[in-house]
């Protein structure tokens, strides 16, 4: 007979859970690999700019670190709804994955991750600005890089991001889960915690040089690295799912949110390896940004 304490576990596990962006987890570990790659020049700066936060008026969202940076921008949202409404359309781009990649897509008016990289790292980096406005963008830039990495941030098969698409994952019922969550929260913190777990000194100088190759400026750079999370949605997300079609476009039933997917274990084995990537991918690129904003 199941104890009444592990029935409990078992219900709390199956109640709906808010959507999240990359997982406070992911989040924070990008973070924390950003933090080891910035140059003590753009430490300093960060640690000034972090005096500044009772400025922001965001007490219930604690803005201390770069680490808390990385997640303020989805805790603002939620405690100060009214204050950051306009930020909800910046952590994401719904890019089809049915199509060929189109980096204009569903960004009405640059309001799309990849539009709003460039725009905050260039208030960061005007010491103009009052550190707050400075501060602000900060965690705006941290936590977008790191949203823009989770491949259903980028990829979608009209379906919001994978949020329409119902999977069981372990002994989750579809009911109390979707794709999106997996990836952001269950799928993420198996992969970056099973061992050898990702740490910042696991990532090699060859591994940081090739995270950082590409285009010098800005927006190309963010373009590409919204194609790598494009793909990664393309070919592991969608198609690897089981019990569902990987249609173009989706099946009906799909599109409305009915219990379709499993999330098997071969899934969690082909979609480790990218997980892990793109969140060192993630640290290394917000130092490169960040380290070009304020290392001057």
């Amino acid at each position: 007979m199941i104890s009444l304490s592990r029935l409990l576990l078992l219900l709390i596990a199956l109640l709906p859970a808010p959507a999240l962006a990359w997982g406070d987890y992911a989040h924070r570990l990008s973070a924390r690999i950003a933090w080891a790659q910035l140059s003590p020049a753009a430490q300093g700066q960060v640690r000034a700019l972090l005096r500044a936060a009772p400025a922001l008026e965001t007490p219930d969202c604690r803005l201390g670190s770069i680490e808390d940076a990385s997640v303020w921008p989805d805790c603002v949202r939620g405690r100060y709804r009214d204050r950051f409404a306009y930020s909800a359309p910046w952590h994401y781009q719904n890019i089809s994955v049915c199509a060929p990649f189109d980096a204009s897509a569903k960004c009405w008016n640059g309001d799309c991750v990849t539009a709003q990289i460039p725009r905050q790292q260039a208030i960061l980096a005007d010491p103009r600005r009052p550190a707050a406005q400075r501060l602000q963008a900060l965690a705006f830039l941290v936590h977008m890089v790191g949203d823009m990495h989770q491949p259903l941030h980028i990829g979608d098969k009209d379906d919001r991001g994978g949020n329409d698409v119902r999977a069981a994952f372990g002994f989750k019922s579809p009911e109390a889960m979707n794709l999106h969550r997996i990836w952001d929260s269950e799928l993420a913190e198996r992969a970056l915690t099973e061992p050898p777990a990702l740490t910042p000194a696991r990532i090699t100088p060859a591994q940081r040089a090739a995270y950082a190759a590409g285009p010098a400026d800005t927006p190309g750079r963010v373009l590409l690295w919204a194609r790598e999370s494009w793909e990664v949605a393309r070919t592991i997300v969608y198609p690897a799912l089981k019990d569902v079609p990987d249609a173009c476009p989706l099946p009906p039933a799909r599109r409305a949110g009915q219990p379709t997917g499993t999330v098997t274990p071969a899934y969690v084995a082909l979609a480790t390896p990218g997980v892990r990537t793109q969140v060192a991918r993630a640290g290394t690129r917000i130092a490169l940004l960040v380290d070009a904003a304020l290392a001057r």
